[in-house]
C-alpha cells in the first residue's frame, strides 16, 4: 500500500512537472490570454482532466507558473549575489539590482513576471508573490551591511519593502520602454546612486 501510495505521488507530481513545463513557454510567448488548456495538455502529453486534477482552473496554473518562475530566478540571483561581493555586502546589494534588470530582459520573467501576472492575478496577489520570494534575500542582504557597518541601524524589513518596490518599478518600467536598453542602463544607475545614498559616510562612522 505504501509503495502504491508513493507511485500516485509520483505520478501526479510527474503530471504538475510537465504541466508547468509545457506551459511556461506558451505563456510566456503567447500571453495568458492566447493560449487554450488544449494546447497546454498536447503540449505536456496529458489529458484535460489530469490538468483540472492538479489545478482548478488556468488562472490557478498560471499562478503556479508564475511561483516556479519566481523562485527560480531568487535562486540563481541568490547563487550570483553570494559570488559577486562576498565582503562587500552594499556591492553585493547593488550587483543584485543589476542582476535583477538583466534577469527582467529574459523574454519568459519579462513576459510571466512583469506584463502577464499582474494583469492575470491582479496587483495584490502579483505583490505578494513576489514579495514572498524576494523579500528574503533583500533583507538578509541588508543587515548584512548593517552588521558590517556600511548601513545605520534601522528597520530591515521596512527598508527591504521600499527598496523591493523600488526595483520592482524599475523593472516595470524597462519592461514597458521603447528603448528597453537605454531604460536599464538608466535605471541601473539611479538604483546604485540609490543604494550609495543608504551607505554610513566616515563622518557618520
Amino acid at each position: 500500500m505504501s509503495v502504491n501510495r508513493r507511485t500516485q505521488a509520483d505520478r501526479s507530481a510527474a503530471t504538475r512537472t510537465a504541466l508547468l513545463e509545457a506551459a511556461t513557454p506558451l505563456f510566456a510567448e503567447q500571453g495568458f490570454a492566447a493560449v487554450g488548456t488544449e494546447a497546454i495538455v498536447q503540449a505536456a502529453g496529458v489529458t484535460r482532466g489530469a490538468l483540472y486534477h492538479q489545478f482548478t482552473d488556468k488562472t490557478e496554473l498560471f499562478a503556479a507558473v508564475f511561483e516556479a518562475v519566481e523562485a527560480d530566478l531568487m535562486t540563481r540571483l541568490a547563487a550570483l549575489v553570494a559570488e559577486a561581493a562576498p565582503d562587500d555586502p552594499l556591492g553585493a546589494l547593488g550587483a543584485g539590482a543589476d542582476a535583477w534588470l538583466e534577469a527582467c530582459a529574459d523574454p519568459v520573467v519579462h513576459r510571466i513576471v512583469l506584463i502577464e501576472a499582474p494583469a492575470v492575478l491582479g496587483w495584490a496577489r502579483w505583490r505578494e508573490i513576489g514579495m514572498r520570494y524576494g523579500a528574503g534575500l533583500v533583507e538578509a542582504m541588508l543587515q548584512a551591511a548593517i552588521d558590517a557597518g556600511q548601513l545605520r541601524p534601522q528597520p530591515v524589513t521596512a527598508l527591504a519593502h521600499v527598496l523591493i518596490g523600488a526595483l520592482d518599478e524599475a523593472a516595470l518600467s524597462c519592461a514597458q520602454a521603447d528603448e528597453p536598453e537605454q531604460a536599464r542602463a538608466e535605471m541601473r544607475a539611479v538604483l546604485h546612486d540609490l543604494i550609495a545614498a543608504l551607505a554610513v559616510t566616515d563622518g557618520q562612522r
